[in-house]
């Protein structure tokens, strides 16, 4: 066999083993890497090359030292899942490198980790004083996550009483032009739903890039050609508008009506209604 072919054939058997060990490690492996998975990395990346490569050697050696190394890579993270001691020897623990404002030294030392390079990581962050930094940890994987003084962090509805409706996952139910009916049956929707919906906005299913439908029922779509403009889903207005109305109404008819039991009626079934569009509008108004 030519050694071209040969070291073809290699390769792609170690692109399989690498490919099968690497899910068998998990998600961790190619996201957040400790130190240990680090090195683990760059060493089963090592043995598939010499896998691929290299032709004098018996290359069934190099999947028998690949898979000691997966299998105790494995033992290594179950042990870390049973014991915090082994977690905090194997990844180490979080290092405080601000607190109540003040960085401390100490602390960079050890991670040796230049006053230049904090800067440079609080920056990312859209944070350029310290001073404005409550408390900030460097964590095992070395990342620095920063919590914001109370005077210096963001606004939020709840900051300003403000109550909102809670957000649910959108579904994708239209992707390159096809219908996905997983999401739809998630969702409890049809077909025929979703073609009633885009024959409303006046859209063929065949011109949809995307489509999305929120967790309350409006459908957005993206189409191919962006110059068509495709208006936006106005049912919740559209609600919010006819219960005022609605209040309006009752209003109106308490102030024409000379009936003292029909007045009271109305009056009262008007607060009702003010109290029920008061409760719903945050669902109402995002």
């Amino acid at each position: 066999m030519p050694d071209w072919l040969l070291i073809a054939i290699r390769t792609l058997l170690a692109i399989v083993i690498l490919f099968g060990m690497t899910k068998l490690l998990g998600k961790r492996q190619v996201s957040q890497l400790s130190f240990f998975e680090y090195i683990t990395g760059i060493t089963i990346g090592s043995l598939a090359a010499y896998i691929s490569l290299d032709l004098d050697a018996k290359w069934y050696l190099g999947i028998v030292s690949l898979a000691v190394w997966v299998g105790f890579s494995l033992g290594i993270e179950l042990l870390q899942l049973k014991s915090k001691k082994a977690r905090d020897f194997i990844d180490s623990r979080s290092t405080v490198l601000i607190k109540d404002g003040k960085i401390m030294e100490e602390n960079l030392k050890k991670e040796r980790l230049t006053a230049d390079e904090l800067m440079e990581q609080l920056r990312k962050k859209n944070i350029f004083q310290a001073a404005n930094v409550e408390f900030a940890v460097m964590e095992p994987s070395g990342d620095i996550n920063v919590l914001l003084t109370k005077e210096n962090q963001p606004l939020t509805p709840k900051h300003l009483g403000i109550k909102v409706a809670p957000e649910q996952e959108p579904q994708t139910v239209i992707m390159d032009g096809k219908i996905m009916d997983e999401p739809l049956a998630t969702i409890g929707l049809s077909r025929e739903w979703l073609n009633t919906e885009l024959e409303t906005i006046g859209v063929a299913i065949e011109n949809v890039f995307l489509g999305q439908v929120d967790g309350y029922g409006q459908l957005y779509v993206d189409l191919f050609d962006d110059q068509i403009i495709v208006p936006k889903p106005q049912k919740k207005a559209s609600l919010l508008a006819t219960l005022k109305k609605c209040e309006a109404d009752l209003e109106m008819f308490s102030l024409s009506t000379r009936a003292p039991k029909a007045k009271k009626m109305y009056e009262e079934c008007a607060k009702e209604l003010e109290r029920v569009i008061e409760e719903i509008k945050p669902l109402l108004i995002r």
